[in-house]
């Protein structure tokens, strides 16, 4: 067992970023992060080789992804496929999420 305290906790971004990415756990079948998100803050990620499930901790906003968009707040749970292009919206609540990819974040395109 690996105890995983700071999965799901705010981080806030560095100067000059306006997201935030800790990976916490990467073995080859998964990885395990906190993507964290300040209110009012652009989140212009590309879309991943890997499928994603989202797990929002705290904090309010939406998340678009294809043709959807829904409001996300603690509690909200999201699957995202492989190549799909998404991302969270009008953030009005610093957002925590953690971040699942299967296989590990970058190992489908070889990364």
């Amino acid at each position: 067992m690996i105890d995983l305290p700071d999965a799901g906790c705010f981080s806030t971004p560095e100067q000059g970023e306006s997201v935030h990415w800790v990976e916490h756990l990467r073995v080859d079948a998964l990885s395990l992060g906190t993507y964290s998100i300040p209110t009012g803050a652009t989140d212009d990620q590309d879309p991943h080789t890997e499928d994603e499930i989202y797990v929002v901790v705290s904090g309010q906003g939406s998340f678009e992804a294809g043709d959807r968009r829904v409001r996300v707040g603690p509690g909200s749970t999201l699957y995202v496929p492989a190549r799909e292009v998404h991302r969270f919206v009008d953030v009005t609540n610093d957002l925590a999420v953690v971040v699942v990819f299967a296989p590990a974040e970058g190992s489908a395109d070889g990364g």
